[in-house]
């Protein structure tokens, strides 16, 4: 979920792209790796090997997100967020009902992760260093692109794109390559997920899906890489433990709380408010030596 919403936190932060679909475009690479794959629905899946299956299905995922740029890459603000949401809903649609391709509401099972060499990642801990190895490497690439000089012009074109286009740079093609990475780092995150789950259906790519992916890019931060895995911990965290305090079905009640609190104290999340807190006991630090010194 960290990946997923880290797809969002570089369109989001550093290309000022909000977008909708990042968990449609993981679900669908969670349906392709079930479809070329193996699962429960003989019928459908291919039974390809897994690496050939998780290279199409990143790559037909990367295309799809490409595809969603440049339908909502024209617009800004809310628009944006409209059209790549009702693409989300969709592909929401579009899975529950068709039984031919996606098996309906009851989408696939026995989806597991494979068995390289001597690794089982189906085994916790090894699944657990791939996911970290996957994290580490997202974060990484994030950390790289932004200072590279498609990332600073993506953060002009962020900031004023009719200046970076009368500077030379095509606005258009920077955003599309943006959605393209974001539906990379995206794809990965879903492989993972259908690998940890062993299964996928509509259920894992509702509205309510959508809109999680949102909930966490914004609880950590949406300016920091790292604010992702942040907000994935918090509502991870919170949607285990919450209904030792409330009621299962009040989750969305406690996580809407905590989402506003964060928003009106901290819009740039709980990086944000952790780095607030960090400069008033470095400056508090700072004013108190002297003081010390003169004494």
């Amino acid at each position: 979920m960290g990946l997923i919403a880290l797809s969002l936190t570089f369109l989001g932060g550093y290309g000022g792209m909000v977008s909708l679909s990042q968990m449609t475009v993981a679900g669908l690479s969670s349906y392709l790796i079930a479809i070329f794959g193996t699962s429960s629905m003989q019928a459908i899946s291919l039974g390809w090997p897994w690496w050939l299956a998780v290279l199409f299905a990143m790559l037909i995922s990367v295309v799809f997100a490409t595809l969603i740029g440049w339908l909502s890459i024209r617009t800004e603000g809310i628009h944006t967020i409209m059209i790549t949401l009702a693409i989300g809903v969709a592909f929401f649609y579009l899975t529950q009902q068709n039984y031919g391709l996606f098996n309906g509401f009851q989408g696939f099972s026995k989806i597991s992760a494979p068995i390289v060499g001597d690794v089982d990642f189906t085994d916790p801990v090894a699944f657990y260093f791939l996911a970290l190895g996957c994290a580490l490497c997202g974060y990484w690439a994030i950390k790289y692109l932004v200072r590279a000089p498609f990332g600073l012009a993506l953060q002009g074109i962020r900031d004023n794109p009719r200046r970076m286009n009368s500077l030379g740079f095509n606005v258009t093609a920077h955003r599309l390559a943006a959605h393209a990475f974001a539906g990379l780092l995206a794809s990965v995150g879903g492989i993972l997920l259908v690998w940890y789950n062993n299964r996928v259906s509509p259920g894992s790519i509702n509205t309510g899906a959508l809109i999680n992916i949102l909930v966490i890019a914004v609880l950590g931060g949406m300016k920091h890489p790292l604010g992702a895995f942040i907000g994935a911990i918090t509502f991870v965290l919170l949607q285990n433990f919450a209904i030792d305090l409330v009621d299962r079905q009040r989750f969305n009640l406690v996580i809407g709380g905590v989402f506003l609190l964060i928003v009106f104290f901290s819009p740039d999340g709980l990086l944000g408010l952790w780095n607030k807190f960090r400069s008033r006991w470095l400056i508090s630090s700072a004013a108190s030596a002297p003081e010390s010194r003169r004494s």
